[in-house]
């Protein structure tokens, strides 16, 4: 019995390391724009910070400073994240309070019920962090499949010669180095992922 629980504890505080690094990561949503090998960039988004870096090596990395500017999803997302981190670390501390092993916490039906709560707390905080995660991920499929949404969408077409640094701008409309092709055929509604 001791050994399921000593395999079940360390179960749990690997969930819960795994759920800190997750909520801690900047790779939520990734973008890349590669027209060659030298210009290619990718953008990381976080819950935390926003992250640009290019085939040079050079990566820059701007925090997202205030809450009010910061979309709704992504504010919820950091809630349930958050929720899911301290409910987690709680149940880590419950489910070591439980143990049988332990000389902490009284009789064996005390810690019997202890050893449950800790399991309650564990199943609400993989509940809170995969209604995050879930949440995160209908926005950016709801973003990637609406035809109205240009952001990632948008082509861009080489008109003649242009330096590297100008091919790393961000087009801003009206007549430049690069001309905005209209979404492709393959983001129609009828898409498959």
């Amino acid at each position: 019995m001791s050994r399921a629980q000593i395999s079940a504890l360390v179960c749990g505080v690997g969930g819960f390391g795994a759920l800190v690094a997750a909520t801690t990561s900047n790779e939520w949503k990734v973008t890349t724009r590669a027209s060659s090998v030298i210009t290619a960039t990718w953008v990381y988004q976080g819950l935390w910070m926003n992250c640009a870096g290019n085939a040079l090596g050079s990566f820059h990395c701007r925090p997202h400073f205030t809450i009010f500017k910061v979309e709704g999803y992504i504010q919820a997302c950091r809630g349930l994240m958050i929720a899911a981190v301290s409910l987690g670390f709680f149940g880590s501390i419950f489910a070591l309070f439980g143990m049988k092993c332990t000389k902490v916490g009284g009789s064996d039906q005390a810690k019997a019920k202890i050893a449950c709560l800790a399991g309650i707390v564990f199943i609400l905080s993989g509940l809170c962090s995969m209604t995050g995660c879930s949440l995160y991920a209908n926005k950016i499929t709801t973003e990637f499949f609406d035809p109205l949404y240009m952001e990632q969408k948008m082509g861009y077409t080489y008109n003649g010669p242009t330096s590297v640094m100008s091919s790393r701008t961000k087009y801003q409309g009206g007549e430049g180095d690069f001309k905005t092709a209209g979404p492709s055929k393959q983001f129609d509604k009828n898409a498959y992922v």
